[in-house]
């Protein structure tokens, strides 16, 4: 991982396209009007988290020196807040997603933090989350947000992944 850097805005907004593309399939608008909406989301999302995560790290996801995906993280004094992990469809399902995640666990443990997330229950990534030990805490509208404490380790997570129906 790097941070990010004025030059990948391009590769940015290609990863937001990339993560909604199934979502706007069934839309009934050419290519052209999806990307321009496509752009336009990206541009409110990306104000919108640079506007309330003001100490946020833009991190840039690397594997092979090539940009595959992005993490945002807040540090705060009661949580690490994970605001957005995407990785491009491309790189998804080959493990990369659960080691991010492990580190981002490992970083928070070493801050004496829990880790804080909103996402949708028919998100994919819900299962992960789960595994890692999260629990809903509350929903947010259409969002769960989920926490992990700091306290829970790997024994914690193999206990839960037994719990889990397959």
């Amino acid at each position: 991982m790097r941070e990010e850097l004025p030059g990948d805005r391009d590769f940015l907004a290609a990863l937001y396209a990339d993560t909604r593309n199934e979502e706007l399939r069934p839309v009934p608008w050419s290519d052209a009007e999806k990307a321009v909406f496509l752009g336009q989301q990206f541009e409110l999302q990306r104000q919108h988290y640079r506007l309330h995560y003001p100490r946020a790290q833009w991190l840039v996801i690397l594997r092979g020196g090539e940009p595959i995906g992005r993490l945002y993280l807040e540090p705060g004094n009661a949580e690490l807040r994970l605001m957005d992990i995407a990785l491009l469809r491309a790189a998804r399902q080959q493990g990369s997603g659960t080691a991010l995640m492990r580190a981002v666990l490992a970083y928070a443990q070493a801050l004496g933090l829990p880790v804080g997330l909103h996402v949708e229950p028919f998100n994919p990534a819900w299962r992960l989350y789960q595994r890692l030990g999260f629990v809903t805490r509350e929903m947010h509208g259409l969002y769960a947000f989920l926490w992990r404490g700091p306290e829970t380790d790997a024994q914690d997570e193999s206990r839960i992944d037994q719990r889990l129906p397959n």
